[in-house]
């Protein structure tokens, strides 16, 4: 006996329902990795930025050239604070994700259950209809042989 073609449906749609979740899950991951990325080079070019602030310093710099190395490190800074937001924020998002697959594959793996139990019973039953007509035949034989 086959499995409920009801059943059948749910399990397909929470298969494709959590395929689809691991994609986005992916997309998030990367675009996180992404944005560590991109934290990383303005840090990096931050502490270069400011490596040369101090040469300049030790061979002579004006107040105006000192007043534009600062000026542009503090938007370095403010570039790196929107950048570790970014960083938080698309954290939360493949935390979100991860939530929303692993839902998924809760249901997904609820319906196998499921569809496995149903199978199970359909395999218990023919087994039983079988036996019983394994009995029946038996019995014939029994009494064409009296």
């Amino acid at each position: 006996m086959p499995i409920p073609p009801v059943l059948d449906t749910l399990a397909e749609l929470a298969a494709t329902e959590t395929d689809e979740a691991a994609r986005r899950l992916g997309q998030s991951v990367r675009a996180a990795a992404d944005c560590e990325q991109k934290l990383a080079l303005l840090q990096q070019y931050r502490d270069d930025y400011r490596a040369r602030l101090q040469e300049r310093m030790s061979a002579g710099l004006t107040v105006e050239g000192y007043r534009n190395f600062q000026g542009f490190l503090d938007k370095l800074d403010q570039a790196l604070a929107l950048q570790q937001q970014a960083v938080r924020e698309a954290g939360r998002r493949v935390e979100l994700e991860r939530q929303a697959w692993q839902a998924s594959e809760r249901k997904r793996l609820s319906y196998d259950t499921l569809a496995s139990r149903a199978a199970r019973q359909a395999q218990q039953k023919e087994s039983r209809r079988e036996q019983k007509e394994t009995d029946e035949q038996a019995a014939r034989l029994l009494l064409y042989r009296r």
